[in-house]
């Protein structure tokens, strides 16, 4: 997972805080079947891109936090990634912080 400290300034209150934005990529496991990656490639084929051979669907979450993104935020954001956005039996994450 790479570790990238950026982060952009919010205001709260009488003092700034650090926000900053934790991404996590959610994608179907390799040996489930991604009916809607398949429908994808199809049309790539049907619209010309006869170069695309695979597409596999995915969806990207942006967290925002509240001060660094530190080992221990990222441990809690894989947990929040691993009970509400993911499903684990079909789903695999990975996380990146901006």
């Amino acid at each position: 997972m790479s570790r990238t400290l950026r982060g952009r300034w919010a205001r709260s209150k009488e003092r700034q805080v650090k926000v900053t934005k934790v991404i996590v990529d959610v994608m179907l496991k390799q040996e489930i079947h991604d009916p809607q990656g398949e429908a994808i490639s199809r049309a790539c084929q049907r619209l010309g891109y006869g170069d695309v051979v695979g597409v596999r669907q995915g969806k990207r979450f942006e967290v925002e936090l509240r001060g660094e993104a530190d080992d221990n935020a990222l441990t809690r954001v894989g947990a929040l990634a691993g009970e509400l956005l993911a499903n684990p039996v079909i789903e695999e994450f990975v996380l990146r912080a901006e």
